[in-house]
């Protein structure tokens, strides 16, 4: 299976991942996740953000590999768009929680960047 339709579950795995750096080594009520995570403060904050972050990114990352998918795009591209968005969104997670706003930010666009290489390849509008 090429490497692109792997990196959709890896986009998906990546919240889960961040969730749990959230979680860990507090007190956790399951009865009341949502107020635990409300009154999470410093890295484990930024861990609940950056699993927000990383969920919200996903349809998006979803919607232009089944563009590129369906409209043939070269599994060469498409893989190399997979490899850095999957890289810019550990990076983004990682950045979120060690507290490195610019970096992030960039981490950030960079994986849009990747989005917007698929769609454009899909659509023909660059070779």
């Amino acid at each position: 299976m090429p490497f692109v339709l792997w990196s959709l579950l890896l986009a998906a795995v990546l919240p889960l991942i961040w969730a749990g750096v959230s979680k860990a080594g507090t007190r956790y009520d399951n009865h009341k996740p949502r107020e635990v995570a409300a009154r999470a403060e410093g890295y484990r904050q930024r861990a609940g953000w950056a699993q927000q972050n990383a969920w919200e990114a996903l349809p998006t990352w979803t919607a232009a590999v089944v563009a590129a998918w369906l409209m043939k795009v070269p599994e060469a591209a498409m893989n190399a768009a997979a490899a850095v968005f999957v890289l810019a969104r550990v990076a983004h997670g990682l950045l979120y929680i060690a507290n490195q706003a610019s970096l992030r930010s960039l981490a950030w666009l960079v994986g849009m960047l990747a989005v917007l290489y698929l769609f454009l390849r899909a659509g023909g509008l660059i070779g």
